[in-house]
């Protein structure tokens, strides 16, 4: 019985249970609430179109032309804006040279400053009533004075003295002749004095033009080219002074008066290869000579005049030189000849430019860089002028010297 009774009570337990366990879970699952109505959604206003006002007009009261006031002086000045002014680039004018025929008579009055050191003086010393040993030694004086030279000198007083005793008289317009036919003879009236610029084989005529600084080169080298230009020759310039920073610039700004064409290289680049290059193009675009302008090179040093031997060789590769110019400081008397001897040992000198011989210059100079070298002056530079560049001629030079 007892034990019916523990069953029916572990029964009635265990159903409790159950049903406070079955009551506290529908508790916990609650109804989710109902979904929230929908928001009335206002749509975005439309976008503007081309036209369209920004907003929506509004009653506002609008004035007419007339009734906008305007400012002092009628209407509003409209600003238009000029466009732009676009510079031309300059053009540089090429200019025409003096015809060469003629030159040097044209320039024989600045050549003609010079003829108190040498012309007037001999003039005056042969024009003394007697002609004793006192009177030659001063004769010998004014032309070594003049930079002639000791043999030239020599020789031209031997005969000088020779011919005045044969005449036997002295008038002025005797001794005037007298003297200007020995000074023609002793200045060479049959050397040859072109610059070759025709090459038998065709091609470009090829002129290197050296010298030491100072001298003038770069500025004679343009101003050649001037003289050939004025013969009606085409001309094509190498700017091979690489050395100096403006020489490249001064030669082209000469080759642009003229219309000479200028070939150039780095600054401090290989002068050889600058000189190589003109000559090519030369023949490719058929100019008619080649002026290559070289470095200023100091006599004492080595190096330097070995390079211009260098620049030399390269530049044959192409075709030999027609002409080496040497270009000399006619005011340096004696320092010219050594400078003279030390280029004619490295290239073949096969003329020579006497610049400067105007005003303070010796006329003699031209006797005695000849004999020295034993090749002709073939041009001298008589001023600063752009056309100041003459071919020498004797006769001429001589009445200069001597005067009317």
């Amino acid at each position: 019985m007892e034990i019916v009774i523990l069953a029916v009570v572990i029964a009635v337990v265990v159903i409790g249970a159950l049903s406070g366990l079955v009551v506290g879970t529908r508790r916990k699952k609650q109804v989710p609430p109902p979904p929230p109505a929908a928001p009335d959604l206002t749509a975005p206003p439309a976008e503007p179109h081309v036209g369209d006002e920004a907003e929506t007009p509004r009653d506002e009261t609008r004035r007419t032309i007339e009734e906008v006031d305007l400012p002092d002086g009628g209407t509003a000045p409209v600003s238009v804006e000029e466009p732009p002014v676009v510079e031309e680039l300059e053009i540089p004018q090429v200019e025409v040279p003096e015809p060469t025929a003629g030159r040097l008579v044209r320039l024989r009055t600045r050549l003609s400053r010079s003829q108190n050191a040498l012309g007037k003086g001999l003039l005056t010393l042969l024009s003394r009533e007697h002609l004793d040993e006192e009177t030659w030694e001063e004769v010998e004086d004014t032309l070594l004075t003049a930079d002639v030279g000791v043999r030239p000198t020599q020789e031209l007083v031997e005969r000088l003295r020779e011919r005045v005793k044969v005449l036997g008289t002295r008038t002025p317009a005797e001794l005037r002749t007298l003297l200007r036919e020995e000074l023609i003879t002793l200045v060479g009236p049959d050397l040859d004095r072109e610059v070759k610029t025709e090459p038998p084989g065709g091609g470009p005529g090829i002129v290197m033009v050296v010298g030491v600084n100072g001298t003038g080169k770069t500025t004679t080298t343009g101003k050649l080219a001037r003289v050939l230009i004025a013969d009606g020759r085409s001309v094509v310039l190498g700017a091979a002074d690489t050395f100096r920073a403006a020489a490249a610039d001064q030669l082209q700004t000469w080759g642009e008066r003229v219309g000479a064409h200028t070939v150039r290289g780095p600054e401090a680049g290989d002068p050889a290869s600058v000189a190589f290059d003109a000559v090519k193009e030369a023949k490719e675009i058929g100019s008619d000579v080649v002026l290559i302008d070289t470095a200023g090179r100091l006599h004492t040093k080595t190096g330097l005049m070995d390079e211009l031997g260098k620049v030399k060789r390269v530049v044959e590769k192409h075709a030999p030189l027609d002409e080496v110019l040497l270009v000399l400081d006619a005011t340096t008397g004696q320092n010219g000849l050594i400078q003279a001897r030390v280029f004619a040992e490295v290239v073949d000198i096969t003329g020579i430019v006497l610049t400067k011989l105007d005003g303070t210059a010796k006329g003699g100079i031209v006797v005695a860089v000849q004999r020295e070298l034993g090749v002709p002056v073939k041009l001298i530079g008589l001023g600063e002028g752009a056309d100041d560049l003459a071919p020498f001629e004797p006769a001429a030079f001589v009445d200069a010297l001597i005067g009317e």
